[in-house]
């Protein structure tokens, strides 16, 4: 996707790259321009700023989700020439999620300075077009306290899921992370990735990735194989859970999603897609938060 402001009332292109409809490639927002006739208002003592920009999806404006250009140095007219990507947009995401859209000024010695805002619903944009938008950057604008604050969006995960007949199995496979929460002092976490089959009794069907060291975007590309008859299948619930691995303490919880029957919307789908297509892998993003319903997580 392409992100351009212009104008005395910033104009904003917005373009959706359709392939591959979000899943593989996210939502990328690229060659982000701000051009104002009479420029951004000095924040500094010199008569100029040193802007950058921000980028939130709402609701869930937390730093699992934040994105940011680099800093411009003194300058009241910044252009930036960069990509910024969310992976693992879903259709849901496009049709309830808004993007928001700061100018900051960095200060060494403060803190940073808020210039202006805007804000677009996603559900405006659609693949392979580009729009146009002529919005004035605003004060900080409330963020909506009506979300839900029990359940925290942690980041997101990739997960494939294929039954084969000819192995009588599921095949898990933990692709990939984006935008994890951010667990350590360092501003990172070291993650891996924990699945759970349930119902199971003697608890043999837990398998655990290897950890990946100082990321918030992990690959990890790993399968592990369930053996189970096609008809358990609908009896049964795929517990993912994404850790932090901590040396001499505690393991730290990040997030979690859990897919099968008793899920709902993309979580219940990906679940059917998979019964209902054997021999087939079948990738999804899902939404990782920091609890699931009925659960308690133990490393």
């Amino acid at each position: 996707c392409v992100l351009l402001l212009t104008g005395g009332k910033p104009t904003i292109s917005l373009c959706c790259d359709a392939l591959s409809h979000y899943l593989v490639n996210g939502l990328s927002f690229d060659t982000i321009c701000l051009f104002l006739p009479q420029g951004l208002k000095p924040m500094d003592h010199n008569g100029l700023s040193d802007p950058y920009v921000k980028l939130h999806l709402l609701p869930g404006a937390s730093k699992a989700n934040k994105l940011r250009t680099k800093t411009l140095r003194n300058t009241l007219n910044p252009v930036w020439s960069e990509t910024l990507t969310y992976y693992g947009i879903t259709d849901e995401d496009m049709v309830r999620k808004t993007l928001r859209i700061s100018v900051c000024d960095e200060d060494k010695f403060r803190h940073n300075e808020f210039i202006g805002e805007t804000r677009i619903p996603l559900k405006k944009l659609k693949p392979n077009q580009t729009k146009n938008f002529y919005n004035c950057l605003e004060k900080q604008l409330p963020i909506d306290k009506t979300d839900d604050k029990s359940l925290e969006e942690r980041g997101r995960i990739m997960i494939s899921l294929k039954y084969s007949s000819q192995k009588s199995g599921l095949v898990v496979g933990i692709v990939r992370c984006a935008h994890l929460a951010a667990m350590d002092a360092n501003g990172f976490s070291d993650p891996y990735v924990k699945t759970y089959l349930k119902p199971d009794e003697n608890k043999k069907s837990k398998h655990k990735t290897a950890v990946k060291k100082k990321t918030l975007n992990p690959e990890f590309n790993e399968e592990f194989f369930y053996e189970i008859k096609y008809s358990d299948l609908s009896k049964k619930t795929l517990e993912v859970t994404v850790w932090d691995y901590d040396i001499g303490k505690s393991n730290d919880f990040i997030g979690g999603v859990s897919l099968g029957i008793s899920a709902n919307g993309e979580r219940l789908k990906h679940w059917f897609d998979c019964l209902k297509n054997k021999d087939k892998k079948i990738e999804r993003w899902h939404t990782l938060t920091n609890e699931l319903p009925g659960t308690t997580f133990n490393d």
